[in-house]
């Protein structure tokens, strides 16, 4: 943790890198005694055990399981980007984010190294979630169509934005045994919102694995083959069990991940993102338009 404090960008509070829990960074779902998973088995006791998304969440930001990705984050929150050199770093995992309640689901991959790391919400703070966030609003899923830090207003409407991996990995490139140990919190949240859940938009090839993986582990009944990943791709998916007031069915849509790389060249445009949120908003009953 670096000595110096900065003013957060938002709120002019002082805080060091990575930020510790529980000392008024907005929307600081931990305190200082939230119990911390130093390894796969904990994460799996801790996720299991949460009664609620509060707890849930709590216990998401402050996970040490994945030495390498705690390194990485902490490392990233103490040597900032020369941009945002003035500003405190997050440096912790980024927790999901969202409607309490929601209708709908988007699934990513994991934090930016200087987006969800530095701002402490997800997609919040980089290019991919400027396009995230501008996409939510214009179709009425998001009261404002810029997310810069937490506390910042933003607000989402029927939405929960949640990621398969909850620390920003070197390379962008979570390792398979992270990713492994990530997904009880993942399983989680999605259990915990599925009463209300119709339908997930799926951020790129792997925020889709990682929703299938996590429908298929809540016993909804995936096609075999395991449908593939494509933009606008679809498919719905029922509950297996006998409680469907529980679990109702749900639609997953694909969308290539708003990254540069998509975005710079023309694969993803802004209709086409539009275009998938709303398609998903639309099944779930949300008021976008």
């Amino acid at each position: 943790m670096t000595t110096d404090r900065r003013p957060h960008p938002v709120t002019g509070a002082l805080f060091a890198s990575p930020v510790a829990p529980g000392t008024g960074w907005p929307d600081d779902p931990a305190e200082p005694g939230t119990p911390v998973a130093h390894d796969a088995a904990e994460v799996e006791r801790l996720a299991a055990s949460a009664p609620d998304l509060g707890e849930l969440t709590a216990a998401q930001s402050v996970c040490r399981a994945c030495p390498r990705l705690v390194e990485w984050r902490e490392e990233v929150a103490a040597s900032p980007r020369r941009s945002f050199a003035a500003q405190p770093y997050w440096g912790r995992p980024v927790p999901g984010w969202g409607d309490p309640a929601p209708g709908m689901l988007v699934v990513g991959l994991a934090p930016a190294a200087h987006g969800g790391n530095r701002t402490g919400r997800i997609f919040t703070g980089d290019r991919s979630g400027d396009w995230l966030f501008a996409a939510l609003a214009r179709v009425g899923l998001a009261v404002q169509p810029t997310s810069v830090s937490a506390g910042d207003g933003q607000r989402l409407l029927g939405v929960r934005v949640v990621a398969a991996v909850r620390c920003a990995p070197p390379a962008n490139k979570p390792l398979p045994a992270e990713r492994d140990a990530c997904f009880p919190w993942l399983r989680r949240e999605w259990e915990l919102s599925a009463p209300t859940v119709r339908s997930v938009v799926a951020l790129g090839s792997y925020g889709w694995t990682a929703a299938v993986r996590t429908l298929a582990a809540l016993g909804y009944r995936v096609p075999r083959p395991r449908p593939r990943f494509g933009h606008a791709a679809e498919v719905l998916l029922t509950a297996a069990d006998q409680h469907p007031a529980e679990r109702p069915e749900v639609l997953l849509v694909g969308s290539y991940h708003p990254s540069q790389q998509n975005t710079f060249t023309g694969k993803l445009t802004e209709p086409m993102l539009d275009a998938v949120l709303t398609r998903a908003a639309d099944h779930a009953g949300l008021p976008a338009h």
